[in-house]
């Protein structure tokens, strides 16, 4: 009995062997590290949102068309790397899609009308720069807290950028309303088409192909129609400010 005690106390006191706090804490950081890919599509869903509170914020048109172009770009890039990320070889035709529609036709389209139209400036606007911007982070919040019960029921690489593109579908709206002048307004709707597919690619890795392609061709075709009523409204006012419109009676 003697014995069985002491070998209990040996064993007792003997340090019991475990990993360091160290080692415990390099193996819970490496099962929370990010993959490569998400910090990236997180990185171009962050330029895309930069992007728009630029656009917000411009008043001079050939630039908010550059912007715009250039966020067209970056929303493609994104899609090819969910594409990349999780093989929805589908995603490569939305990202070509996007990349010759939103960053090359449509910004070439707009360059043109703003030339022939002699538009180079947007100054007026319903309210100052500054309230719109604070108008803008509000939003920003806004948008983040409905989009986060919806991301955590996502399950893809993109869940992340939701409420990214949630608050970039609301900024194009807001530079809509706020803006009294054509083409700030199509460049806001256009800008809105873009939130919109951002966050069909972070719920659902996109929509079916059919849908996009038909999508991207009403776009097309609403901004050339677009610019035929740009030219009728700059030839029966002189001008491209929208609230002369209200002055028309019905005969």
């Amino acid at each position: 009995m003697a014995s069985r005690r002491r070998s209990g106390l040996a064993m007792q006191s003997q340090p019991r062997i475990g990993p360091a706090p160290g080692l415990r804490w390099s193996a819970i950081h490496m099962n929370t590290v990010i993959p490569l890919s998400t910090q990236l599509i997180n990185l171009c869903a962050s330029v895309i949102l930069l992007l728009a509170f630029a656009m917000l914020a411009q008043r001079r048109v050939m630039t908010l068309i550059n912007l715009f172009a250039l966020q067209g770009g970056v929303l493609a890039l994104s899609a090819s790397i969910v594409a990349f990320a999780t093989g929805q070889s589908h995603l490569y035709i939305s990202a070509g899609v996007t990349l010759l529609l939103k960053a090359i036709v449509l910004p070439w389209i707009l360059h043109r009308l703003a030339r022939k139209l002699f538009v180079t400036w947007d100054v007026e606007s319903l309210i100052n720069i500054p309230t719109t911007l604070i108008v803008g982070i509000l939003l920003v919040v806004v948008a983040f807290n409905v989009a986060l019960p919806i991301s955590e029921l996502s399950h893809t690489v993109s869940r992340g950028t939701l409420g990214i593109a949630l608050a970039s579908v609301m900024l194009a709206f807001l530079m809509m309303i706020t803006r009294t002048k054509a083409i700030p307004q199509v460049i806001g709707f256009l800008a809105m088409e873009n939130g919109l597919f951002l966050a069909a690619t972070s719920a659902t890795y996109g929509m079916p192909m059919v849908v996009e392609l038909g999508i991207a061709l009403d776009v097309l075709v609403g901004a050339i129609i677009l610019g035929v009523f740009f030219f009728q409204i700059r030839e029966q006012f002189d001008s491209l400010d929208i609230r002369h419109m209200e002055r028309l009676k019905d005969s």
